[in-house]
């Protein structure tokens, strides 16, 4: 019997320049310190997974931020990572260049594939280009069970953020639909923490989104507002063949 394999799973930190930005009044920076405090109490993280939005103005220092956030708080687990519609991966790859951050984008453990998916677009909304799915499909071994995790959302959720939504859903959903082994899709950029459906011709499975480092989003505003919740993350926990699980935790 293989060990369980559990990541945690944080996104959407918008970071400013300066350690006391706030985004819709909240402190962004503190709250990431906060999210980091909270995953290092959990008894059994094996890795942590950025799915993108680290700034909120595009600068360098917020990126350097990040990285401080993370040595603050002695994070010695390994961290992967996905830039989100406002990153700029030149910048990710320059900031997040060293221990404890990876750049791989496929993590294996046991029977469990986990695939980070690059949805980044030329605007705010998300697409996956058809070479970057048959790539993965390449990687994807058929006797192992796969997470996909990625920035945009795959299916509408039924806010505002659609309009930012991943814009080649039939595509990505026909690359699902070829990959039976795939057993559950990770988000971020809805900042909101959801399960909904994603509904295949053979098969459903899951779409988790993940609560936001720094505001959660209220699905009844036309435009970007903020509900007034906590910040947190998400835990999935693969375990044998086809077995996951997943937690929000606010803090």
């Amino acid at each position: 019997m293989s060990k369980k394999f559990t990541l945690a799973q944080i996104s959407d930190c918008h970071l400013f320049a300066e350690p006391d930005g706030l985004h819709h009044q909240a402190n962004v920076y503190q709250n990431l310190k906060k999210v980091l405090v909270a995953i290092k109490q959990q008894p059994l993280v094996d890795a942590i997974v950025f799915t993108g939005d680290l700034t909120q103005d595009h600068s360098a220092e917020s990126y350097q931020l990040f990285v401080q956030a993370f040595a603050d708080g002695d994070v010695t687990l390994p961290v992967y990572y996905l830039a989100g519609n406002h990153d700029e991966p030149l910048l990710l790859t320059r900031y997040l260049s060293s221990s404890p951050f990876r750049h791989e984008k496929i993590i294996e453990h046991g029977g469990w594939q986990v695939l980070l998916i690059d949805s980044k677009s030329a605007t705010p909304a998300g697409e996956v280009s058809q070479q970057q799915l048959n790539q993965v499909s390449d990687v994807i071994k058929a006797e192992k069970s796969q997470l996909v995790l990625m920035h945009h959302h795959p299916v509408d959720v039924g806010f505002f953020i659609d309009q930012h939504g991943l814009h080649n859903q039939a595509e990505f959903r026909q690359f699902l639909a070829d990959c039976p082994s795939i057993k559950a899709v990770g988000c971020g950029h809805v900042h909101q923490a959801l399960t909904l459906p994603i509904t295949l011709p053979e098969r459903t499975l899951n779409m988790y989104s993940c609560p936001a480092t720094s505001i959660q989003f209220d699905i009844h505003s036309a435009t970007v507002k903020s509900n007034g919740q906590a910040p947190g993350y998400r835990l999935f926990t693969l375990a044998e063949r086809e077995q996951i699980t997943s937690q929000v935790f606010f803090v």
